[in-house]
């Protein structure tokens, strides 16, 4: 295989002019296609090396490693942000011709949802749209999917209970998670806020605004819908309907922009976590910067919630997270989700872990999965 030609020096940019630049990024785009296709090649004969061996073939490990590697390596003037936005898709490219990564996501498109799951599986993954995230769990725990994507967190309105509660009746487990910052927007057909009868979004996001409604819309009906991107569809239907949605969406839909940025809180964060089948992916390995979950229940006795905290002390194991959802067995009795900081391989998690089991009457760890430090 011929390796492409070196690139041409640039010309100075006191004596090249506009048409000599273009010419040069003409010749370097040609050189850099090259090169992809090249690589293309290579994976292409990776995922026949791994189909063989019954290897894995989506290994986010893997694709972090080579995002890292070519941030040390880069010199400039890219930013880290945007070498890793280049290798994420070129990486994502690339798996698609070892083998398609079918995701499901919650739907339909222009979801938050969407924009963490191309953030996590680049724009290559063929993606599931589904009507809840009940439906994401059972595409992905029946095998339709091999991932899913969910909430199950925000900044300002707390845990996705949904998204709890489905991890106790499904197989499923977290290999991975991606915190994004959410920008809710208003969109509606008209540029416009007058006439605006009611405004359409997923129960967290109208929660998420509120104070934004109540003094620019106030006379305007909330109305509740399974997502964002739902609500974004609707209101492309209806001139006196609005939708809080994000950017992606009003390009999807066909709406205006009305009013930019309009949630509560300008750092408004929601955590997706990212699911599958033990038999689809394995606990990832440690990173050095893990988050392990897992869901108990203890005996209803005094100071049995007091009890589960001393293993974690004994261990110098800090707790993250810390929820409580009824186990709707009529007798008062809880479930507890618990984020802890590091992975099982880690001695002192591993302490921890065996004697906290030992106090429990239920107990199922989630996932153990990278965050970001």
């Amino acid at each position: 295989m011929t390796a492409p030609a070196s690139p041409t020096p640039p010309s100075s940019e006191s004596s090249a002019s506009l048409a000599d630049l273009r010419t040069q990024i003409d010749g370097l785009d040609a050189q850099l296609l090259q090169l992809l296709n090249q690589r293309a090649r290579v994976a292409e004969h990776v995922g026949e090396i791994k189909k063989r061996e019954g290897s894995p073939f989506f290994r986010p490990d893997r694709v972090a490693q080579v995002i890292a590697k070519m941030q040390q390596a880069n010199g400039g003037p890219l930013k880290d942000g945007h070498v890793a936005a280049i290798w994420r898709e070129i990486t994502s490219a690339c798996l698609s011709l070892e083998s398609t990564q079918r995701v499901a996501v919650l739907g339909p498109e222009g979801t938050f949802c969407e924009q963490a799951a191309i953030e996590y599986f680049g724009g290559a993954a063929d993606l599931i749209y589904c009507a809840s995230f009940d439906e994401v769990f059972h595409a992905t725990a029946s095998g339709s999917a091999q991932y899913g994507v969910v909430g199950v967190e925000n900044s300002n309105e707390g845990v996705v209970t949904r998204s709890l509660d489905m991890f106790l009746h499904t197989p499923t487990h977290v290999v991975g998670e991606v915190s994004m910052l959410i920008r809710h927007n208003l969109l509606r057909r008209e540029n416009s806020l007058a006439g605006i009868e009611a405004v359409l979004a997923h129960p967290q996001a109208l929660a998420q605004c509120q104070a934004w409604l109540a003094k620019h819309l106030p006379n305007a009906e909330r109305r509740a819908v399974s997502s964002n991107a739902e609500g974004a569809r609707l209101a492309a239907e209806h001139p006196t309907w609005a939708a809080l949605a994000s950017e992606r969406a009003a390009s999807q839909w066909g709406l205006h922009i009305v009013a930019h940025a309009v949630q509560d809180d300008a750092y408004n964060r929601t955590r997706f976590a990212i699911i599958s089948l033990p038999q689809t992916m394995e606990m990832p390995p440690p990173s050095g910067h893990d988050c392990t979950s897992l869901v108990v229940s203890v005996p209803n006795r005094p100071g049995a919630v007091h009890d589960l905290l001393v293993p974690l002390k004994t261990n110098k194991v800090s707790m993250t997270r810390f929820e409580s959802r009824p186990a709707r067995t009529g007798q008062w009795d809880y479930y507890f989700y618990i984020d802890l900081d590091g992975h099982p391989s880690q001695p002192n998690v591993a302490a921890a872990l065996v004697e906290l089991r030992q106090l429990c009457a239920f107990y199922k760890v989630l996932g153990a999965y990278p965050v970001k430090a």
